[in-house]
């Protein structure tokens, strides 16, 4: 049973890509993983296919899938940079994805070809607004 928009859970410290994910800076790199409403839209999550560490990606480019009992989603990078490191919790527990989608459910950590590309992401309150246009 999909969720209202009101109950889903949004943090303002991320930046977020139209498509569904998000980015968090973190010192020199950027912490990338899913919303809260793509994975309430999946439902239960059985697989998460993620890239390889050291893989040169550009924002918008496919960096993986997560697959649940009725769909399997394409996962699109919300800025370009090499990947540093992913979360290797997900290929024993990708359940986690629901549970913690912003915390213990990241996917990958990005080196940023160029941190200023945050500036085309949205913020909490326009991807908020974005959703409940497309509703």
């Amino acid at each position: 049973m999909m969720r209202q928009i009101e109950e889903l859970k949004f943090l303002d410290a991320l930046y977020y890509f139209k498509e569904h994910t998000w980015a968090k800076v973190e010192g020199d790199f950027v912490r990338v993983g899913i919303t809260d409403y793509a994975q309430d839209q999946l439902g239960e999550v059985i697989f998460i296919e993620l890239p390889r560490v050291g893989l040169e990606l550009a924002i918008g480019d496919e960096f993986g899938k997560a697959e649940s009992a009725k769909i399997v989603s394409s996962l699109y990078m919300p800025i370009s940079g090499k990947v540093t490191a992913i979360n290797y919790e997900l290929e024993a527990s990708p359940e986690i994805v629901n549970s913690d989608p912003y915390q213990a459910g990241w996917m990958l950590l990005v080196q940023p070809a160029d941190i200023i590309e945050l500036r085309n992401l949205l913020t909490k309150d326009k991807y908020i607004a974005m959703l409940e246009k497309n509703e």
